[in-house]
């Protein structure tokens, strides 16, 4: 194999173990870290340099702004989060990533073969699952300098190539070419963190005298630049197809490194003095930490100048995609955003969000049901039949969300248990909606017909349908507050619902027979009953099993477990 082909593999090579291990050990942080990724949600407040913070502690342990990002777009679209909220998260983003450089400036080359062995033993070897994931979080991280290695070894032929060292100093001696090349590389790519790292590695390469880096520091500055406007092409794909604000959520990214990049080009020299103040030492062992120094100066730096002027990027963005905010699909019941999926703990907080709606719609349609009943509310049975409608659309999409979120491989066990239990809450809440939706079905057609329901009978109706819509709402508070006091009152409620089924049944067949009812009303009215007893039974399952689902509560932090072993302390900060 020539010489030039042998670099391009070797580089290519190099660069895939460098994007594999950096994605594997954003799966095996976020596995890792379970549930203490949460607690960053607890900082998403009106406060930007909250947000701000939120957006560099999530970006350092997914290791990665772009799944950062792209999560606060997701986020906006499930109206999660407000624009002004992402904004800052993204700020603090862009921050986070550079953690990634500086980890890529150690030198471990020593090292790296033991770290990778270790890393794989323990993730091989470990039965527990929290110490699996640090081993193939470990393992992981050795394959990043693995790749690194790789692409230094291949890289250093073309220090001392003539063709390639006359390119390079017209990139050192024009600054805006270096930020173009520094686009194009990251748009390929589509990782920031990678097109740094190879960077990194190039410019450790000693030049024609041996003694310099064939790019130096004022070379790579530019380049750097335009590794930051490049990794903006990710925030403004995953945007598409998204509501108004997620666009101008991934607006904001591009405004935030463009206008950035063209404020520190035009200060290139004092960047390079700063950094090597920071850093001083000979230029080949410390030109990869100036190079993530850089990075994070730049960053820190853009986000110091933008944080007091969030509103006024708001008004940016605004104006560059202009038309009210916040749209969505106005016929669906819960939007969930398939881009997040990847980050489960969040996905599973978005997942839970909308489940609450969910329950909440089912909770407005068994209020409704008893008053429509009274008062042979035709329109309103005909709305209740639309709501169920609806119901049974949303049960649908959140069920294909949880397999989506299970079949994407980032979920640990616990958190598989939790889709599981959230899954409990969807089936259980569905088929109370479709009780209530064919008792609307049934007595509306009742009523279209001669032989209707005495007073007495219609009543009665009511009245059941009261009893189990003020057990269903009972229940959701039940398992917010997981009251034992509450789960002997809701035991209690289940009885008086089947002894007043039971009394309702032998009323109506007093009727029938003393010819108040029409005989043809016994079978429909059965039915309209046993809907209804099943509705309160569905209730009651709930409420068994609530010790277990402990479903939202009003703490993020509340730490709650799992009876079963398998864990659902998490399961209440997915509805909170």
């Amino acid at each position: 194999m020539n010489a030039p082909m042998e670099t391009v593999f070797g580089l290519l090579g190099g660069l895939a173990v460098f994007l594999f291990g950096m994605n594997m050990m954003s799966e095996g942080l976020q596995k890792a870290a379970g549930a203490k990724m949460k607690s960053i949600l607890s900082l998403l407040t009106s406060n930007p340099v909250l947000g701000v913070l939120a957006g560099a502690v999530a970006t350092a342990v997914l290791q990665s702004s772009s799944a950062t990002t792209v999560m606060a777009i997701g986020f906006v679209s499930a109206r999660l989060m407000t624009m002004r909220q992402a904004i800052a998260v993204i700020f603090g983003a862009n921050i986070g990533t550079t953690m990634t450089a500086q980890l890529m400036a150690f030198k471990l080359s020593d090292y790296i073969w033991l770290i990778v062995f270790v890393g794989f033993i323990v993730w091989f070897i470990a039965k527990d699952e929290r110490i699996k994931n640090i081993g193939q979080t470990v393992f992981a991280f050795g394959l990043l300098f693995v790749g690194i290695d790789t692409m230094g070894a291949v890289m250093k032929p073309l220090a001392q190539s003539e063709v390639f060292l006359a390119m390079i100093e017209q990139v050192k001696d024009i600054p805006a070419l270096g930020v173009v090349v520094g686009t194009v590389m990251t748009l390929v790519v589509q990782s920031s963190s990678a097109t740094i790292a190879v960077l990194q590695s190039f410019a450790s390469q000693a030049g024609p005298d041996g003694v310099t880096s064939v790019l130096g520091l004022a070379g790579s500055i530019p380049i750097l630049l335009g590794d930051n406007i490049g990794t903006t092409i990710t925030a403004l794909l995953a945007s598409i197809g998204q509501s108004r604000d997620a666009k101008r959520t991934a607006v904001a990214h591009s405004v935030f490194n463009i206008s950035g990049a063209l404020v520190f080009i035009w200060f290139v020299p004092v960047i390079v003095q700063f950094v090597q103040f920071l850093t001083p030492g000979p230029e080949l062992d410390v030109i990869a930490r100036q190079i993530a120094n850089a990075h994070t100066t730049f960053n820190v730096v853009c986000t110091l100048l933008w944080l007091p002027f969030i509103g006024v990027m708001v008004k940016i963005v605004t104006f560059l995609v202009p038309g009210k905010g916040g749209e969505h699909d106005q016929d669906a019941l819960v939007n969930l955003d398939d881009k997040i999926v990847g980050q489960p703990v969040f996905a599973i907080r978005m997942f839970g969000e909308e489940l609450q709606k969910y329950c909440e719609k089912v909770r407005d349609m068994l209020t409704a049901l008893p008053e429509a009943i009274a008062n042979k509310d035709a329109a309103a049975l005909k709305a209740l039949k639309a709501d169920c409608a609806t119901v049974e659309a949303a049960e649908t999409e959140l069920a294909n969300y949880a397999v989506e979120l299970l079949s994407a491989g980032a979920t640990s066990e616990k958190q598989a248990a939790e889709i599981s239990d959230l899954m409990f809450i969807v089936d259980a809440v569905g088929r109370i909606g479709a009780r209530c939706g064919e008792v609307s079905a049934l007595y509306s057609e009742r009523l279209s017909s001669k032989k209707q329901f005495s007073d007495e009978a219609r009543q009665e109706l009511g009245e059941s349908a009261a009893m189990v819509a003020e057990m269903y709402g009972a229940v959701l508070q039940f398992l917010s507050d997981q009251d034992v006091a509450s789960e002997r009152v809701l035991d209690e409620r289940r009885r008086q619902i089947i002894k007043r089924q039971s009394k309702a049944r032998k009323d109506h067949f007093r009727r029938v027979s003393s010819q108040q009812c029409a005989p043809e009303n016994k079978a429909v009215y059965n039915q309209l009953l046993l809907c209804l007893e099943r509705a309160g039974n569905e209730c009651s399952n709930l409420v068994e099993h609530g010790a277990e689902l402990s479903m939202w509560g009003d703490s993020l932090g509340a730490d709650r477990t799992d009876s079963r072993g398998g864990g659902s302390d998490e399961l209440v900060e997915a509805l909170a």
